[in-house]
């Protein structure tokens, strides 16, 4: 009998030491899992952020190109109205000349559709 409940003992024994490994090994699991997870966001957030900074560069790179060709518009747009305030400035003396000569000097005739009636 001693050796029986000596056996069923050892039994008992091997039996809560296996759950114990079997408690160990599902916490490392879990352990395991959750680190993971943890590099897995970390991986993904890297990568979102790498992803991220092309695309700024990109559209710093199209919106900066966008930004000259604005400038050179305007730097275009100012010199074509300095030239027209030149020109207006230095033809406008002539033109009032030729305006008011056109307007004093009127040469009063008859026009030829005019028929005088008999």
């Amino acid at each position: 009998m001693t050796s029986q409940s000596q056996g069923i003992q050892q039994l008992l024994q091997a039996e809560k030491r296996a759950k114990d490994k079997l408690e160990e090994a599902k916490k490392r699991k879990g352990k395991r899992l959750r680190q993971a997870k943890e590099e897995a966001i970390a991986e993904i957030d890297h990568y979102r952020l790498q992803r991220e900074k092309e695309f700024r560069n990109k559209q710093t790179n199209v919106m900066g190109s966008q930004g000259n060709l604005s400038a050179k518009i305007e730097e275009q747009t100012t010199e074509t109205i300095r030239n027209l305030t030149s020109s207006y400035h230095k033809n406008m003396e002539s033109m009032m000349k030729k305006l008011l000569s056109t307007i004093y000097d009127i040469n009063p005739e008859v026009h030829p559709n005019f028929r005088h009636a008999v």
